[in-house]
């Protein structure tokens, strides 16, 4: 069973930049894991997403060319950095992944989800 932990949350500054850490324990297939996010008061949203092998990524228009997902196959870890931080980027920022190869934007495509990390950005 494949357990997801996120780490590297915090309160920052609009502008600043922030990276955030998932590690994967445990031995499954898997295909991708993407970065959602759930602002105060909406609903949970795809960030991000990256393939297993690293080779191909994908991005939410809000966040693209601001956010860079990254992994280390090695320490079965994968990053979110994230510059030029908004207020809007403010919200809990979740890792999931997946053994499937459905649609990525979608959180029901995902089978394991990390407990998340708050990321607040001050204006």
């Amino acid at each position: 069973q494949v357990q997801m932990v996120e780490s590297g949350g915090g309160l920052v500054q609009a502008g600043d930049s922030l990276r955030l850490s998932c590690a994967a324990s445990g031995r499954s297939f898997r295909t991708y894991t993407g970065w959602f996010r759930q602002p105060p008061g909406k609903e949970r949203e795809f960030v991000a997403a990256i393939s297993w092998s690293g080779t191909s990524t994908y991005y939410a228009d809000t966040v693209k060319g601001r956010f860079t997902i990254s992994g280390d196959s090695a320490k079965n870890t994968v990053y979110l950095q994230m510059n030029s931080l908004k207020p809007e980027d403010t919200a809990v920022y979740y890792c999931a992944t997946t053994p499937y190869s459905g649609n990525l934007i979608w959180s029901t495509t995902y089978d394991v989800w990390g407990q998340g990390t708050q990321v607040t950005v001050s204006s």
